[in-house]
């Protein structure tokens, strides 16, 4: 008996194309993989948030005596938001089968298996397929974009705030200095 994922695998083939279009034949089962965080943006983001931290550590100390929150460490910052990647294999008109990524989620009632889609595509590393950007379900009418995580939503609004306001005390300081 022949093995189905085994035939499917030797006949999927990669688009090259930026739009495709086709019919969603099979959802494979999704696996995590990790956001990369530059270290240079990692450290100018932690810098900055120090400067307003340690400001609010005075006020907070000369005001009471309760603790801060728990704080995040480096190694848990720098390691990077995960995000699901769901491969996703389509038919084409000419009855080609496509395999492509879809990053992060999407409501489960967006897509379904045969479904009618045109997928916008945007290409990754030459090892894996190229990830859909945009879904058009032309079954249903929707216009869906999968949303991943970010640098920015790991690190979170808490720390991005406090990092503005410590880039923004260093810059009140450094005009004073020239100033002066």
């Amino acid at each position: 008996m022949v093995n189905m994922d085994s035939d499917l695998r030797n006949r999927v083939v990669r688009p090259t194309q930026r739009i495709l279009t086709g019919r969603v034949v099979r959802f494979m089962d999704g696996y995590p993989r990790e956001v990369r965080i530059g270290q240079p943006v990692l450290v100018a983001v932690l810098t900055a948030a120090s400067v307003a931290g340690l400001l609010v550590m005075l006020v907070r100390a000369a005001l009471s005596r309760a603790g801060g929150g728990a704080r995040r460490t480096w190694k848990d910052l720098k390691k990077g938001p995960e995000f699901l990647v769901t491969p996703v294999r389509v038919r084409d008109d000419k009855g080609l089968l496509y395999e492509v990524e879809l990053h992060g989620h999407l409501p489960q009632s967006a897509v379904h298996p045969s479904d009618w889609v045109q997928l916008t595509l945007r290409p990754q590393d030459v090892d894996l397929p190229p990830r859909i950007e945009r879904i058009v379900n032309l079954t249903t009418g929707q216009l869906l974009t999968p949303r991943t995580a970010t640098v920015w939503s790991h690190l979170g609004p808490p720390l991005l705030i406090q990092a503005v306001l410590g880039a923004v005390l260093v810059l009140l300081v450094a005009a004073a200095v020239v100033l002066t």
